[in-house]
This record gives structure tokens, sequence and C-alpha cells, in this order.
């Protein structure tokens, strides 16, 4: 019996990795083009020229603010995304990220309002501070869920409520924000000390937040974590069968509680930006709605470090550029709320058609290739 060619095994083998890149792209771009479709019908139904909003966007996007903009909008949105995205590998849905971020940037202020040490000493004691506290609030989900079997979704969605009651309880005048002025009817913290603000680049655009080389670092590590470490390879057999890692000797209880907490640490990181570079200070109105977002954008790219980052900047792009809709035209400022839902609602919808068409397309690869081994059976019976 002949060896194979290794020059053919290795064409096949390139045919089916493209296979892969062409499916794994598919299903985002479809959803992406089901939206503009769709919101472009919207836009002209209410009587708005589409191609006018279209090109409003993508003026914004070329100039050099609106890419700073863009970029630094991304970088929050990314930390959002890991954070959802890590539960989710594990097959936990940990719709908490928004109570979690809430309750950890809120401490962090209050910290670096209080303390004023050198900076390479004071930002890490920030960045710590938000992850523990993330880190605990989360692994609150992930004791119940083990210990009495309450499903994360349940308990995180609580969560959320309670942390709404923790910075209301927390956040008054005398607790971890100055007592009331006679001047001033807002509620907030003292702003962080000098020493914790975080460096930014100046560009043409305006300052680009350094924090953008954490939301890397926070990519690089989450790809390494789940491909190259033992862990990783628990995590992920944890979460496609529970009781086949059981089988293999994995800790299921214990995985469960470290990865709530995991992601509750990265979740902690989500305010820190706006923290560090920008307010300064934890308000009542502080950046709310990026942990239900970042679900979203780790639901648009598949979990993937490499596919969030794709659907942060989109993500970004919507909010950064769809700000200018109502300045230059009158078009409607809902317009990207209803693109953004009806990109998640696509990307449902793409992710199945072309799942379907993948299987059709390996039944009939399989057919093929049985077909083929048949009649070089038969010929060789023919001859003998």
């Amino acid at each position: 019996m002949t060896s194979p060619n290794p020059a053919a095994k290795r064409s096949l083998a390139q045919r089916i990795s493209g296979e892969r890149i062409v499916f794994a792209l598919a299903a985002p771009v479809l959803a992406v083009v089901l939206s503009v479709a769709i919101c472009s019908v919207l836009l002209a139904t209410s009587g708005k020229n589409p191609f006018d909003a279209w090109n409003v966007m993508i003026t914004f996007a070329t100039k050099s603010d609106g890419q700073v903009s863009i970029l630094n909008r991304s970088t929050t949105y990314y930390l959002a995304a890991a954070a959802a995205a890590f539960g989710f590998r594990m097959n936990l849905f940990n719709i908490g990220v928004e109570g979690q971020y809430k309750v950890a940037a809120l401490f962090a202020a209050y910290v670096g309002a209080q303390v004023d040490l050198p900076s390479f000493i004071q930002i890490p004691l920030l960045l710590v501070t938000a992850m523990l506290v993330g880190g605990l609030y989360a692994s609150i989900a992930g004791l119940l869920k083990v210990y009495r079997g309450v499903s994360e979704v349940i308990s995180t969605i609580m969560l959320n409520s309670i942390a709404v009651a923790i910075v209301g309880l927390l956040l008054v005048p005398g607790i971890f924000a100055p007592k009331a002025s006679s001047t001033s009817n807002s509620i907030q913290t003292d702003p962080v000390s000098q020493s914790s603000h975080f460096f930014s680049l100046d560009t043409a655009g305006g300052p680009l937040w350094g924090f953008i080389f954490i939301a890397v670092l926070v990519g690089l590590a989450f790809q390494l974590l789940l491909t190259r470490t033992r862990f990783g390879f628990d995590l992920r057999a944890t979460g496609r069968s529970e009781s086949a890692a059981t089988a293999s000797g994995v800790n299921v209880k214990r995985m469960v509680i470290i990865s709530m907490a995991a992601s509750g640490a990265i979740a902690g990181l989500i305010g820190l930006p706006e923290l560090l570079q920008n307010s300064y200070y934890y308000g009542q109105s502080f950046q709310p709605g990026l942990g239900f977002l970042g679900i979203s954008i780790a639901l648009l790219g598949r979990n993937s470090p490499i596919g969030m980052a794709f659907a942060a900047v989109l993500f970004a792009f919507l909010d950064a550029t769809g700000a200018q809709l109502p300045l230059q035209g009158g078009f409607p400022s809902e317009i990207v709320t209803v693109m953004q839902g009806t990109i998640v609602i696509c990307v449902v919808v793409a992710y199945e058609l072309v799942r379907r068409y993948g299987l059709k397309r390996q039944q009939q690869k399989v057919g093929a290739q049985l077909a083929a081994q048949a009649a070089a059976t038969e010929k060789k019976e023919v001859s003998a």
C-alpha cells in the first residue's frame, strides 16, 4: 500500500485551513452586512438618506481625533468583552460584569483618592485593588453555583442589582464621597491623586490612552492561558463536558470558582481607563452599560482575543461616529443602538446559517470520498 503524497497532504491541509478561516470570517461579516442593510432601510423609511449617514460616520472615522476616540473606546470595550468571554469559554454566563466593574471602580477611586504613593507603586496598587474587588464579587456567583446549585445567570443578575445598592450605600457624603458642598449637588468621590494618572500618548488627534497596552496584555494573557497551559486545557475541557473533565481528574468545582473569580478580576479593569485617564473620580453617572455591551462584543468576536479586538473596534466606531449623526444632518441618534442590536441578532442568525452550510459541505465531502473509495475498490476487483 503506497503512502499518500506529502505534497497532496499539504495541499489538503491548506485547503481545509483556508475553509476554516473563510467560515470563521463569514458569520461576523454577514452579520455586519445584514445590520447595515436593515439600518439603511430604517433610515430610508424615516425619510433620511442612508448614504449621507454612512458618509458622516466614515468621514469622522478618517480624522485623527475620530481615530483616537475610537481607539480609546475600544480599549474599554475590549476589557469588557474579555471579562465576559473568559466565563463563556468555561460555559459560564457571567451576566454580572456590569455590577463587578462598578463596585471595583468605586473602591479603586476611593483608594486612589486616599493614598498618594509614587506612580510605579500607586498604579499597580489600583490595578490590584480593582481586580481583587471584581474577582471577589464575581466569586460569590461561583460559590453559589458550586455549593447551592444556583444558576450563575440568576445569581449574577441579582448581584448586578445588589452592586447598584452597594454603590448607592457607599457613595454618600461622609463615606466614599466628601461631605456635601453648598455649591454643588453632585455626589462623587474625591479626585484620585496625581500619581494615579495613567500615561497617555500625545497624538495629532489628542491623547491616546496608555491603557490600550493593558488591554493588549490582557488579550495576550487570555490567549496564552487558554492555549498554552494546563489550566486552560482543563478550563476548555470542563466547558465542553463536565462529566468528561471529572473523569479525567479535573476538579470541576474549583474550576468554576476560579473561572468566575478570573472573569470578575478582568471586569474590575473595565472602569479604570475612564477613572485614571479621563474623569479621575467616580460619580453617580460613571459609564453605565459596559458589562452588557461586553457580552455583545464577546459574542460577535466568538470569544477569541483577535475576534473581540475587531468587534470592539467596530462597536467603538459605531458609538464614536454615531454621536456625529444628530450634529451633522439631524439623523436620529438611536440608529446606533438599533445597529448594535441588529448586529447581535444577525450574529446569531449568521452563525447558524454558516454552521449549517459548513455541515452540509462536510457531508458532501465525506460522500464524495466514500464514493471515490468505492469506485477504486470496484475497479480493483474488476481488474483482479
